[in-house]
């Protein structure tokens, strides 16, 4: 069997978020790499004689070089392990799927990428907002809040900015939300857009934070989140509930919380 690697997104996480088909990768890894945002909930669902390496890639903490993870992956790959490169959200949103892709295959690895619930739409389904509606948002951008020389990079904004029909996703916004805010007005977006922020999105300790866009970054700033925070600018964000709202199983919703991952079914297939 030529040597293979799974890019495997682990959604925002909650265990009962994953795809099936993650769930079975997981449970037939005999390598796991995995980021910082992947809890325990999810890598306990890995055989007990996994090898598991925590690669770091969390903003503003130690991480693993990219270089490392990719030489690392490769070499357990052709030992022959089933490796697993577990992300959180999904690896093609900001997950460097592709650089480890080329990578990889440049070696005569083949890839397999397993997509995952990203975090945006985790949010909007935690807060009860839609992305994109009728007459308010026709259109959906993910951007990152990338910095360059110690500034905000707004290079390529400028369009979304002036579109009052486009709803602005930001991940990696925490530390730079008041910068993101004025950066957008700056370009034309109207000072008093509906916004929010959202810790942890998918997350059973989720958070919701709201405020026209002229206040975003003091009202990030006063709530002082210490978890991952995706920024939605829009109108849509209006639509944004106060309370995180409850997922449902086969029964009726109640409100109780989301099953554990021992309460998951085990696949079969190992």
């Amino acid at each position: 069997m030529p040597p293979e690697v799974m890019l495997v997104g682990a959604g925002p996480g909650s265990a009962d978020l994953l795809t099936v088909r993650a769930l079975r990768a997981i449970e037939g890894a005999e390598a796991l790499l995995y980021d910082a945002l992947v809890g325990p909930e999810i890598l306990d669902l890995a055989p007990r004689g996994c090898l598991r390496i925590r690669t770091g890639k969390r903003a503003g903490g130690a991480s693993m070089k990219q270089a490392e993870i990719n030489a690392l992956m490769a070499r357990m790959a052709l030992k022959g392990l089933k490796v697993v490169r577990l992300k959180g959200g999904d690896p093609s949103v900001f997950g460097r799927s592709g650089e480890e892709t080329a990578y990889l295959e440049a070696r005569g690895i083949a890839v397999e990428v397993v997509p995952g619930v990203t975090a945006a739409s985790a949010a909007a389904a935690q807060f009860g907002f839609p992305l994109t509606h009728r007459g308010q948002a026709r259109r959906l951008l993910l951007l990152a809040a990338r910095l360059r020389g110690g500034a905000l990079d707004t290079s390529g904004w400028a369009e979304a900015a002036q579109d009052r029909e486009a709803t602005l996703a930001v991940y990696m916004g925490r530390d730079s939300a008041g910068a993101i805010a004025e950066g957008l007005i700056a370009l034309g977006r109207d000072p008093r857009t509906p916004a929010l922020a959202v810790e942890n999105a998918g997350s059973a300790d989720a958070r919701l934070i709201t405020a026209p866009l002229h206040r975003l970054g003091e009202a990030v700033e006063a709530a002082a989140p210490t978890g991952p925070v995706l920024l939605v600018i829009g109108e849509v964000a209006a639509r944004a509930g106060s309370a995180v709202r409850p997922r449902c199983a086969s029964a009726p919703c109640s409100g109780d919380a989301a099953p554990s991952a021992s309460a998951w079914p085990r696949s079969a297939a190992r």
